[in-house]
């Protein structure tokens, strides 16, 4: 069994990653394969379901690239593949939220941008990952700093859109 620091800092990796690799993708691939997850598609208080930057290329990167990366870990790559599914899920229901909040695509919003999408797959996937709720809160906070602190310099060297 992985010590459970090591445990927790592999599966903060991993999320990270996770949540990396659609920017990779849009970074790598341009504008090719970027249709918008909803299609477009409106909802009856006619704010996009969730908006033009969550598309189908990051969602095939986020799947594919955490589940490769976890291959080299105990997670595995089916557990990983699952990771980056729920922690999409996560991001997705966050999206959602904020178009019915009113908040813009690529919009500021402290916590609903960082929690779902660690918490969820952490959530519910803690007994495959062999952690308590104890870590998960833990690595959910650890992962909410870390974004705060590495989003302002991925927007000032030009990786991220925005500086949150």
């Amino acid at each position: 069994m992985w010590p459970i620091l090591t445990r927790d800092i592999i599966l903060l990796a991993l999320l990270g990653w996770c949540n990396f690799l659609p920017i990779l993708g849009r970074l790598a691939l341009k504008d090719r394969f970027a249709a918008p997850i909803d299609l477009g598609f409106i909802w009856p208080d006619r704010k996009p379901v969730f908006g033009p930057h969550k598309t189908w290329r990051g969602l095939v990167f986020a799947v594919a690239g955490t589940s490769a990366a976890a291959s080299l870990t105990y997670a595995g790559p089916i557990l990983g593949a699952k990771l980056a599914c729920w922690s999409m899920a996560g991001d997705l229901i966050s999206s959602f939220i904020k178009r019915r909040l009113g908040k813009r695509s690529g919009q500021k919003a402290i916590g609903l941008d960082q929690g779902l999408e660690s918490s969820l797959p952490l959530y519910l996937l803690r007994e495959e990952l062999y952690i308590s709720m104890e870590e998960v809160l833990g690595i959910v906070i650890v992962f909410t700093l870390l974004e705060l602190i590495l989003s302002p310099i991925l927007y000032r060297i030009r990786i991220r859109r925005n500086p949150h």
